[in-house]
């Protein structure tokens, strides 16, 4: 039987589903407030109104490769990949001009303890981004002792509404756990505060404690201002945190990054257990400062993954993390 169970951010990897490489940007991106939490060469350098694979297909490739090259990584460290299935030609179809994806597993769905969680996206590329994740679930979730529960539906947005609506919207980017107590971010562009009651409903009666994170404007998840590396020592960018970082945190160890490291994913590292950590090349100034509290730190360079608003942590979803 599969075992489903995460403890918390750092707790040994055990099994875990790597995202695809599939994604069309919208053709209104471009000129949406929402791409705020992406820098200025990032839009420039994926194209928009259309399939990547189409579009870029070098570039597409190239981001396949990276995906590869950390898999390999997770891999060589024990950890049991799952990969989500690709997007079938109706699910592109009937997505019509919003676009799609099925690039980041971290968010259409999450892991609390034993409970699975299917997100409900804000953005409209996203809605169906679960879709995909659906055989790993029929395979590795329903055998297990573990709850399967799903977000409501988001209620339909007037077409002025650049809030897209009152939700409820909950995304797995913006949950970190730290055994029964769990953080959920909130910047206005993901999880809302109607997505972060609903979930506090679901986990109090299971003895967790749910504490919402405010973040800035320009972050779309927690994750992009906050990373655990392990117990006591975490990576963050106060910038991005109005009410400092949550007070069980506090005490920790901290490396400490700016908003615009931030926004390029300098948090977004992913723990394979409290002795290694995953990191791109390009923040080898953290991995060195990781690696003087005697973690190890492997690098892989995830540069087009990270052009489309995510990496590491972001591109993956554990089933199984526990000591």
């Amino acid at each position: 039987m599969s075992e489903v169970y995460v403890e918390s951010e750092f707790a040994p990897l055990r099994t875990v589903v790597l995202a695809r490489s599939e994604v069309a940007v919208p053709a209104t991106a471009t000129s949406s407030d929402d791409m705020r939490f992406l820098p200025a060469d990032s839009l420039r350098e994926n194209p928009v109104g259309g399939d990547m694979r189409d579009l870029a297909p070098a570039r597409q490739a190239r981001w396949e490769r990276e995906r590869e090259a950390f898999r390999e990584v997770l891999e060589r460290h024990g950890v049991r990949v799952h990969r989500p299935r690709a997007l079938t030609a109706a699910e592109k179809a009937a997505a019509g001009a919003d676009g799609y994806a099925n690039f980041f597993a971290r968010d259409p769905f999450f892991t609390v303890g034993r409970h699975v969680v299917e997100a409900s996206m804000r953005f409209l590329h996203r809605r169906r981004e679960v879709l995909p994740l659906r055989p790993v679930m029929l395979d590795h979730v329903y055998p297990a002792d573990c709850a399967y529960v799903a977000v409501p539906v988001p209620e339909v947005a007037a077409p002025d509404d650049p809030a897209l609506g009152p939700g409820p919207f909950l995304e797995g980017g913006d949950v970190l756990v730290l055994g029964d107590r769990v953080f959920v971010g909130t910047s206005g562009l993901a999880s809302n505060p109607l997505g972060i009651r609903w979930l506090d409903k679901l986990l109090a009666p299971h003895g967790h404690t749910v504490e919402t994170v405010r973040l800035h404007p320009r972050m779309l998840h927690l994750d992009c201002a906050l990373g655990l590396v392990r117990e006591g020592l975490l990576v963050v960018c106060e910038e991005a945190l109005p009410d400092g970082l949550p007070d069980a945190l506090k005490d920790w160890d901290r490396i400490t990054v700016d908003l615009e490291r931030a926004a390029r994913l300098a948090t977004n590292g992913l723990p394979l257990g409290p002795d290694v950590y995953v990191t791109d090349p390009a923040f080898a100034f953290v991995g060195e400062r990781i690696e003087s509290f005697g973690v190890r730190v492997e690098y892989v360079d995830f540069s087009v993954t990270r052009s489309l608003g995510g990496s590491f942590r972001c591109s993956t979803q554990p089933l199984l993390r526990r000591f």
